[in-house]
């Protein structure tokens, strides 16, 4: 007698978040940008050994990277080149022309798409205040009561 198993591995979609960014930035505008990244370093992603937390974007003769991304490598190897990202002409200069009015632009999140690829939603946003962040926290904590009450 034979049996014949099928094992149906379901691979789970990468979604890895910047949260600091809700709390020291009003976010304005979101775009979604591709990455320029090696074979080693889409691996290491995948595997969730990334960290975002102070990272930023800056604008090089008009291209656009990403800085403070450290991607853990193999051992005691981190990774922390800057990143192209990967976007439009219209959408850079227009990014570029919003750095003037004070405006900061921040990776949020780092996710897969459908086909596969990986993608990074980056925000324009700007800075809050002391004030803006006790606000933030003061509303953070009635909506955790109200939905304890419920």
């Amino acid at each position: 007698m034979f049996f014949i198993y099928t094992f149906v591995i379901m691979k789970t979609k990468v979604r890895i978040e910047n949260r600091k960014v809700k709390f020291e930035y009003f976010i304005e505008e979101t775009l979604s940008a591709g990455i320029k990244l090696t074979g080693v370093e889409v691996k290491r992603i995948r595997e969730g050994k990334i960290s975002m937390t102070d990272s930023f974007c800056y604008f090089n003769n008009g291209e656009l990277y990403m800085k403070g991304v450290l991607i853990q490598g193999i051992g005691n190897d981190n990774i922390a080149t800057d990143k192209k990202l990967l976007l439009k002409k219209k959408q850079l200069r227009k990014l570029e022309s919003e750095l003037v009015k004070g405006y900061t632009i921040i990776p949020h999140v780092l996710y897969e798409n459908d086909r596969g690829l990986l993608k990074m939603d980056i925000v324009l946003a700007k800075g809050k205040k002391l004030w803006d962040k006790r606000n933030t926290i003061k509303e953070r904590d009635i909506d955790r009561e109200s939905k304890q009450s419920i």
